[in-house]
């Protein structure tokens, strides 16, 4: 394990119930593994849906945004607390496999593109080795204001 939850708070300003990735596996300068734990007590549970719980696609590519951020805020920025990461476009998203409570959200984002503050990336969301999500965005790198 490269960083535990606590190192991940230091690098995103997201926090819970936003804060969506748990643990970072592994990272090169194009590429970061992470894992999401998705458990029952998840607040998005008690409205998506009452007795079928499935975690919102919105918020799996959101655990992939917030990959691709620890990852450009590691590798491409140079003050990373002087930064936000935001998205820019979604060009594709794809879902491919309910998301349920007990499962381990594997996401995988590697960088495609990187043209001054913008990156590209695509993004890979897997539960026990079957493709949950998959996306392609964009991503800017613009000022914190304090």
């Amino acid at each position: 394990m490269l960083m535990d939850v606590e190192q991940i708070k230091k690098l995103l300003p997201h926090r819970f119930p936003f804060l969506l990735v748990d643990r970072v596996l592994e990272m090169d300068d194009e590429r970061i593994v992470t894992l999401k734990n998705v458990t029952a007590n998840e607040e998005f549970f008690n409205g998506h849906f009452p007795g079928k719980p499935i975690m919102p696609g919105v918020l799996q590519v959101e655990a992939m945004a917030q990959s691709g951020c620890i990852l450009m805020l590691e590798k491409y920025v140079d003050n990373p607390d002087e930064s936000l990461i935001v998205f820019s476009a979604i060009n594709k998203a794809k879902f491919k496999r309910n998301v349920i409570p007990g499962d381990q959200l594997k996401i995988d984002v590697h960088i495609t593109n990187q043209r001054r503050n913008f990156v590209s990336m695509e993004g890979e969301a897997t539960v026990d080795d079957q493709v949950a999500c998959q996306i392609e965005a964009t991503a800017a790198i613009v000022p914190r204001e304090q």
